[in-house]
C-alpha cells in the first residue's frame, strides 16, 4: 500500500484531498425560505447522534444564503439521494432560483418540498445551531421518516458523485 504522509503544516487542499478520501451518502436538505418559497441546497455532511432522542447533525457554510431558512424551530426535509439522482444532486449544489422546475416533489402535510424516489427521508426541526469553523452545525431532531430498501445510495468519493454498485 503506498501511503503519502504530510508533515505540518498542511494546505487547505491537501486537507480538502484528506477529507474527500471518506465517501459519503449525497443529501439534499430541502426547507422553507422567510417567504416561504421552497429551498434546497446538496450536503454531503449528514451524520447520526441519537436514537432517543432521534438527533441527526449537518454542516452549513456560514456565509450561505440559507442560514435563517434553518435557523433553530425551523423544518426540513433530509432526503438520501439514490443512485440515479446525480443530476439533482448536481442542481441543488448550486444556489438558484430554478432549482425546484425539474424535480419531481410534492409539498408534504408540513408544506414542505418532498422530493420523490430518494432512499430515504427524514422530516425534522432544527433543534440547536452550533459554531464550527467556517460552518455551522445543525441538529435536528427528526419527526417522520421513511425509505426504500431496494434503491442504492449516491455516494460521493474523492469528489466524485457514483453509486454503490458501480465501477465507473
Amino acid at each position: 500500500m503506498h501511503s503519502t504522509l504530510l508533515s505540518s503544516p498542511f494546505s487547505t487542499e491537501e486537507l480538502r484531498q484528506g477529507f474527500a478520501a471518506f465517501p459519503t451518502g449525497v443529501t439534499v436538505i430541502t426547507g422553507l425560505d422567510t417567504a416561504q418559497l421552497p429551498v434546497g441546497i446538496t450536503i454531503s455532511s449528514f451524520n447520526t447522534v441519537s436514537l432517543d432522542p432521534p438527533l441527526i447533525l449537518w454542516s452549513l457554510a456560514k456565509q450561505s444564503p440559507l442560514t435563517s431558512a434553518f435557523s433553530v424551530g425551523s423544518k426540513q426535509i433530509i432526503h438520501v439521494l439514490n443512485d440515479a439522482q446525480e443530476e439533482l444532486a448536481l442542481s441543488f449544489a448550486k444556489r438558484s432560483p430554478s432549482q425546484f422546475d425539474k424535480v419531481k416533489y410534492v409539498l408534504n402535510q408540513s408544506g414542505l418540498p418532498l422530493i420523490q424516489d430518494c432512499v430515504a427521508h427524514f422530516e425534522c426541526e432544527t433543534v440547536a445551531v452550533y459554531p464550527g469553523g467556517d460552518h455551522l452545525i445543525m441538529v435536528a431532531q427528526i419527526y417522520d421518516l421513511a425509505q426504500d430498501k431496494i434503491k442504492a445510495p449516491l455516494l460521493f468519493h474523492r469528489s466524485q458523485l457514483s453509486g454503490l454498485n458501480r465501477t465507473d
